[in-house]
């Protein structure tokens, strides 16, 4: 189940980036424009990824997607990214802002979770293995 929140977290993401890339002007800012763009497409791989391997490298990745857009969207509200001044405000901000934190917690748990399975599965087939 944190596979599928954490796939449907970037996807949100990377489909806020789409949506304001697209609709909003941001394909005409130079730097911005293309990494949105780059955003919206590592955010839908991401999401498939995420959900249809069960290895942690996907997770992984989804971790540092949504902890990297969030801090560059951070960036661009303090100081500015490649001269651009964003603000806290608007549905898609929030949107893109709450959802990347889920990516970075469901992500976290879900690495977290999944590395004790494993473990602990190889554990029983330890103890299995001795006492045969």
């Amino acid at each position: 189940m944190l596979r599928w929140v954490t796939a449907s977290a970037v996807f949100v993401s990377g489909l806020v980036h789409l949506w304001l890339w697209w609709f909003d002007g941001f394909a005409e800012i130079d730097v911005i424009g293309p990494l949105f763009l780059l955003n919206a497409v590592a955010g839908v791989v991401l999401a498939v990824a995420t959900v249809a391997s069960r290895h942690w490298l996907p997770l992984l990745a989804s971790v540092g997607f949504g902890a990297a857009t969030l801090g560059a969207f951070v960036v661009s509200t303090t100081v500015g990214l490649f001269g651009v001044q964003e603000r806290w405000s608007g549905a898609p901000v929030w949107i893109a802002a709450v959802s990347e934190a889920v990516a970075v917690l469901a992500g976290g748990l879900a690495l977290v979770t999944e590395s004790r399975e494993v473990r602990s599965s190889r554990s029983g087939v330890e103890l299995e293995q001795r006492t045969s």
